[in-house]
């Protein structure tokens, strides 16, 4: 089977996965994620955060949102834009649409230089334990990630989403760390988890 098949099949079993969590396992296993990812030094010592907005069954960082804002933490979400391009950007108090997918409107928001940025939160469909991962198939993490080079890449995924090997390739990026409800996997040396 040629990666791009794999790729195709882990995403679709992952995106099964992470939906088919009961909700009860669900709101206990994104509690875990955040209180993890509350504890690490790399997310204590970051000051300019980029998360995402929950979408299709992913990790949900609203509560993790919250208390980065009352930390005094510039917490930034991304925004696709043409060419498979992202930009981080802190909405305003009327800054969100929705497409589908909650995002910050540009006009109305600070946008945030991917070389500030002290750590990224990386969604994904599917992920194994050398950190590696599978997106939703455009890109977009992958060609931002290399200009934050200043943050750590932190993958974030329920425990159901993990494969045995993700089906990677020379343009998809390994993560410096993987967090989960169980526990954190280590992807490189680079950062302080």
């Amino acid at each position: 089977m040629e990666i791009r098949d794999r790729k195709a099949a882990q995403r679709r079993a992952g995106i099964m996965a992470r939906r088919g969590l009961p909700q009860a396992e669900r709101a206990a296993a994104n509690a875990a994620i955040c209180a993890r990812i509350l504890a690490m030094p790399c997310f204590q010592k970051a000051e300019n955060l980029l998360l995402y907005a929950a979408f299709g069954g992913e990790v949900d960082f609203a509560g993790l949102a919250e208390q980065a804002a009352r930390l005094g933490k510039t917490v930034a979400y991304p925004v696709c834009g043409e060419n498979f391009t992202l930009t981080a950007a802190v909405p305003g108090p009327d800054g969100w649409e929705a497409y589908g997918i909650r995002t910050p409107v540009l006009e109305r928001a600070v946008l945030i230089r991917p070389e500030t940025l002290d750590l990224v939160l990386v969604p994904c469909t599917a992920f194994d334990a050398a950190c590696r991962r599978v997106g939703m198939g455009k890109g977009y993490y992958d060609r931002y990630l290399p200009r934050c080079r200043n943050a750590v890449a932190l993958g974030v995924a329920f425990e159901a989403q993990r494969v045995p090997e993700a089906a990677a390739d020379e343009q998809d990026r390994r993560l410096d760390g993987f967090v989960t409800e169980r526990k954190v996997y280590r992807g490189t040396d680079e950062f302080e988890l």
